[in-house]
């Protein structure tokens, strides 16, 4: 059972579990998905956005046509405000900061990302410290992206030597294993409801 965090006419918005695709993937092994399971209950359900197979949090989709076009649009005007929640490996250094990176797939080894200041697409992530657990030498950190590029928010934190604890595309091996999933969560999204033009603030438990 996906939980579901808020409903209308218009919008569904569920909390998705980690390591579960947001749509279908190649092959049999890879038809279970998040839109899937809800298609089940909720046949007119359309994904505007999706969170990567390992990532757990909110996810938004859209009940009618006009609302999918309409929440379309704030995502391409990035007016939509997300907050995810990471456990890195380290102790940042800085209480806050940006991360301010271009970013590409690196297409002999897709679909990981790289940074490259020459031919990357604009990527840009807030990050702030939240607290440090000395004792795990972690750092439990907030990041806002501000742009939407695959894999974002781990190659950015990558790039400052601090891997998200689980990640198997970035982590190395100590980091990888000092969790058994990639430890981010979409915990909270915010936005203009398109229809009734009321501020809709929606946020996730953090499971870690």
């Amino acid at each position: 059972m996906i939980p579901i965090l808020y409903q209308d006419d218009s919008l569904l918005i569920v909390d998705k579990p980690a390591n579960l695709l947001t749509t279908p993937g190649r092959g049999e092994d890879k038809q279970d998905c998040l839109i899937s399971r809800l298609l089940m209950t909720y046949p007119n359900a359309r994904i505007i956005h999706r969170l990567d197979m390992a990532t757990s949090g909110i996810v938004v989709l859209a009940l009618t046509h006009a609302a999918q076009v309409a929440m379309g649009h704030l995502f391409e005007r990035r007016l939509i405000d997300k907050t995810y929640v990471a456990i890195v490996d380290g102790e940042l250094s800085e209480a806050s900061g940006e991360i301010n990176k271009p970013l590409i797939c690196d297409w002999e080894n897709r679909p990981i990302q790289k940074v490259c200041f020459e031919t990357g697409k604009p990527a840009l992530t807030y990050y702030e410290r939240i607290d440090y657990d000395r004792a795990q030498h972690t750092t439990r950190v907030k990041l806002k992206p501000k742009t939407g590029r695959s894999h974002q928010l781990r190659v950015h934190m990558l790039s400052l030597g601090h891997s998200i604890l689980g990640d198997y595309f970035y982590a190395p091996e100590p980091i990888l294993k000092k969790s058994e999933r990639l430890l981010l969560h979409a915990s909270e999204i915010a936005f203009e409801h398109p229809v009734s033009k009321q501020a809709i603030v929606i946020q996730s438990s953090i499971p870690f």
